[in-house]
């Protein structure tokens, strides 16, 4: 854009004119005015100095003295970082490299995402260089990532890999840590991460039995399928809805006690036994544990009042 190529100010000038800084008009805008408009830049004049070693340059030629990278271009970091376990889906992947990247060559084809079946993950804007030319990011904003093994691939191999400025392609093996590469040019980056995000209770089914009933209740010797105790099965959810909603107390001395009455938590028989309501035999549930929190108690009268529901 500036050897050879004249100004667009000052047709007849060169912005760069090779072996004369003075007739170059580059130089006339910074030593200022030129030929139409401010000094440049136009936050402040440059130190002479700096001036001069443009100068200088232009005097020498001007020519792309710039010494080429031999070496291939490494991944230097991996955000998540390979093997992490997530307990949340990330915003983005950002992958940092240890010399400027060609942007033109990180794109959708060069830079991966994909689920543990092998399916690309899709996002609205494709992956591209982030805020600097060593870095390179695959958005993932608006896109809903399942729990699941993911895996990122960064080529360096094939029709399309990740180049660096001097057309040196990655070198991308993940051999143990990062940076990557086994020091010969070629070679893709592969690396996984999970996400495992947290079951918490809540009033819904699937929420009590993941985070109450099978941890808690559904134990060797109690609840559980090969024991029954009290007759009562609770080791997965759909057996909890058949044993519990509708369904007498197996207890002799409770006669009449349903287990879990829809819409009414108050005369559900699993209730009065978490809260060791008065009148209700035996010891309080979970039996021999530590009895469950209010917080925990009131998602299941909450599940129980909106109709016990799967």
């Amino acid at each position: 854009m500036l050897v050879g190529i004249a100004s667009t100010q000052d047709a007849g000038t060169q912005r760069v004119d090779p072996g004369n800084p003075n007739a170059s008009y580059l130089i006339q805008k910074l030593e200022g005015p030129g030929a139409a408009g401010g000094q440049m830049p136009p936050t402040g004049p440059l130190p002479q100095a700096d001036i001069d070693v443009i100068r200088q340059w232009i005097m020498d030629g001007a020519i792309d003295d710039r010494v080429q990278a031999s070496n291939p271009i490494r991944v230097i970091s991996l955000s998540p970082m390979p093997g992490a376990n997530l307990n949340a889906a990330p915003v983005q992947i950002v992958a940092g490299f240890d010399r400027d990247l060609d942007a033109s060559t990180v794109n959708a084809t060069t830079f991966i995402l994909e689920n543990s079946s092998g399916v690309p993950v899709a996002a609205a804007v494709p992956p591209a260089i982030g805020g600097t030319l060593r870095s390179a990011i695959f958005d993932l904003t608006g896109v809903a990532l399942a729990d699941d093994t993911y895996t990122v691939r960064l080529l360096g191999t094939g029709a399309s890999v990740i180049m660096d400025l001097d057309a040196n392609a990655l070198d991308g093996e993940l051999i143990a840590n990062l940076p990557s590469g086994d020091g010969t040019a070629g070679g893709d980056l592969v690396a996984q991460f999970t996400i495992t995000t947290p079951v918490v209770i809540g009033p819904t089914l699937d929420q009590i039995q993941a985070v109450v009933f099978s941890p808690t209740c559904a134990t060797a010797g109690c609840h559980s399928a090969g024991t029954m105790a009290g007759g009562l099965n609770l080791s997965d959810a759909d057996t909890s809805l058949a044993q519990l909603v509708g369904v007498p107390s197996s207890n002799p001395a409770q006669a009449g006690e349903i287990r879990v009455i829809a819409f009414d938590p108050d005369n559900s028989y699993l209730i009065k036994k978490l809260e060791n309501a008065a009148g209700i035999s035996g010891q309080q549930m979970p039996f021999g544990g530590t009895p469950l929190s209010a917080t925990d108690v009131g998602h299941i009268r909450q599940w129980i009042t909106d109709g016990a529901l799967r």
